[in-house]
């Protein structure tokens, strides 16, 4: 008698399914100051499923070029057998391209670097607890490999050098498509990250890998990573304002996707923003045809740069404050996604003034307005 076969083994962060690339596109037009891409991943025999709101774990790898000097300046071969800290054993090469963070250093990499270098005396004093602020200062821009190219060079061992350096860790990206219009896919937005600091050119470990070293066969190990606090209202029905700047769109390119596939008549307000319309205005189309279709209910956008004054999303939900907080009196869930240092602050701010004035408050019972729609689950961020 046949012996039955066992089912596939569940895809999960331990276990990571190898998705391949089915598109690839920079969104931005000629004339932007930035560079976005859109990516379309298949997911067929996965079995991967995924919620709108939910996000993606992609493991990156590092960037070659940066490993084999990484290896010239400690003067290794990259064949050296090294271990990380799960006992897996592989070779020096292997290790800084798949398995070790080998950008930003870690406060051991540091603390060996004073031990090694009795000159280094202006990090020795950074490293001390009360001066962490001060150390994030003099860090911004610097990576491993500055330290090891400074005069007198610095020796590691091969297992001492990955005993300092931290485990090379999956980046999260905000799903950007619903499984109802794409099945067996899924669709990810990311900024690429390209600056230059003390003379070197830098750049995002993940951003880059998928920008410039991923080939259509290249295998890209991904998981679901579940978000329950940035899922849509269970009723369908529910108003919904999403307010998503630059890549902070993705969750909700999703939700218009999944509100469409299933016939919810619930309105839907999308207040997106980026620097100039000519040539940063993603899926400027898609959004019309929504439009068109009466799925986006209302679409307002912020172009920073096209005009001499800025304009940012929190602009358009103040101009906007009757009817912001008409749909939150009726019941409205308020979604933010992207930039947490200052555009979810400032988006936090202009909704407390909107609740304050419409809803003639004093600050203190605004405040508390907002701290129950919290509460209830109704405003909801996704923030980075």
């Amino acid at each position: 008698m046949s012996k039955l076969s066992s089912p596939p083994p569940l895809h999960s962060r331990k276990n990571p399914f190898p998705a391949k690339i089915l598109v690839s596109q920079k969104l931005n037009l000629e004339g932007s100051e930035k560079e976005t891409w859109h990516y379309e991943f298949s997911l067929v025999g996965s079995g991967l499923q995924y919620e709108v709101g939910d996000s993606m774990g992609i493991f990156p790898q590092n960037n070659p070029h940066l490993v084999q000097e990484l290896l010239e300046a400690l003067h290794f071969s990259g064949n050296e057998q090294v271990k990380n800290k799960e006992g897996e054993t592989f070779s020096m090469r292997e290790g800084l391209m798949k398995h070790f963070h080998i950008t930003q250093p870690s406060k051991q990499f540091l603390e060996a670097i004073v031990e090694k270098s009795p000159g280094a005396t202006k990090l020795r004093e950074l490293l001390h607890p009360d001066r962490k602020n001060e150390l994030d200062r003099f860090l911004w821009g610097l990576e491993v490999i500055d330290f090891l190219l400074q005069q007198p060079p610095i020796r590691f061992t091969p297992d001492e050098f990955v005993s300092k350096l931290r485990k090379l860790q999956p980046r999260l990206y905000s799903v950007a498509s619903s499984l109802k219009a794409y099945p067996e896919q899924v669709h990810h937005i990311a900024a690429i990250v390209r600056y230059e600091s003390h003379g070197r050119k830098r750049e995002g470990v993940a951003t880059t890998y998928l920008a410039d070293r991923v080939g259509k066969n290249t295998p890209i190990p991904m998981f679901v990573h579940v978000a329950k606090g940035f899922r849509l209202p269970e009723d369908p029905a529910t108003p919904i304002i999403m307010v998503g700047p630059g890549t902070g769109v993705a969750p909700f390119r999703a939700y218009l996707q999944e509100r469409k596939a299933i016939g919810a008549p619930g309105k839907n307000w999308l207040i997106f923003g980026e620097q100039r319309a000519r040539c940063d205005f993603f899926y400027r189309d898609e959004f019309a045809a929504m439009q068109n279709e009466g799925v986006l209910t209302r679409f307002d956008t912020a172009f920073s740069r096209d005009q001499a004054y800025k304009i940012y999303v929190q602009h358009r939900l103040l101009e906007n404050s009757k009817e912001v907080y008409a749909w939150l009196q009726e019941g409205a869930h308020f979604f933010v996604c992207g930039d947490e240092a200052r555009m979810a602050k400032d988006v936090d701010l202009a909704l407390h003034q909107i609740v304050e004035k419409e809803g003639a408050m004093s600050s203190e019972a605004a405040a508390e307005y907002v701290e129950t729609l919290r509460k209830q689950k109704r405003y909801k961020r996704d923030v980075y």
